[in-house]
């Protein structure tokens, strides 16, 4: 958690600094995507090279592989949902909820797309989705299913609320927590690009 406070104060930092104009002829306006790039080369690097994590895998029941896939239609379904009661259209939902807790790739997506006060929106509602999932998931898996803290952190689950779901739905879920991470990772820039398009 104190992780994700840390990118919360950046994001902060970030916002004051461009409240106040202080970045408008720095070099920092145009880095984001650049940025964004070398994110995912080192997420990509970092998959690579755990090789026991891709070994346990193997050993999964097949069957729980339809958890990543549930998690993105309920994600979906539920952000459709929403947009009964915000000011945004079914289609902005989608994208913003597409992010599946992946704030630092779907929000830049989604501000390429659909303007900055979109990006912003889905930054905040995709970093409340990981905290949420950290305070809540030893209640989740207490009181719903093992398997909900998976559900609930989305694309985190493979990496920021992974010791938390460990810890609370029990050392057993950890490859399909890793599994569940990897897919709906995945899904983000396919899903935030199709929505944002429409």
């Amino acid at each position: 958690m104190r992780g994700s406070l840390v990118i919360v104060a950046f994001f902060a930092l970030g916002v004051a600094i461009g409240a106040l104009h202080l970045a408008e002829n720095l070099w920092l306006t145009g880095v984001s995507y650049y940025v964004l790039c070398a994110l995912i080369f080192f997420v990509g690097v970092g998959i690579g090279s755990d090789t026991g994590t891709l070994r346990s895998l193997g050993s999964l029941n097949r069957r729980l592989f339809t958890l990543p896939l549930l998690t993105i239609a309920g994600t979906l379904a539920g952000s459709a949902v929403a947009a009964l009661v915000l000011p945004y259209t079914a289609a902005e939902c989608m994208a913003v909820g597409s992010g599946m807790a992946y704030y630092s790739l779907s929000s830049v997506l989604i501000t390429e797309y659909s303007g900055a006060d979109l990006g912003v929106v889905a930054l905040l509602a995709n970093v409340m989705r990981e905290l949420l999932a950290l305070l809540l998931a030893p209640l989740l898996a207490l009181k719903v299913n093992p398997l909900a803290p998976i559900a609930a952190g989305g694309a985190t689950t493979a990496d920021t609320t992974l010791p938390i779901i460990t810890r609370a739905s029990g050392s057993a879920y950890v490859p399909l927590s890793i599994a569940h991470g990897f897919a709906t990772d995945f899904s983000v820039p396919f899903l935030v690009t199709l929505f944002s398009s429409l």
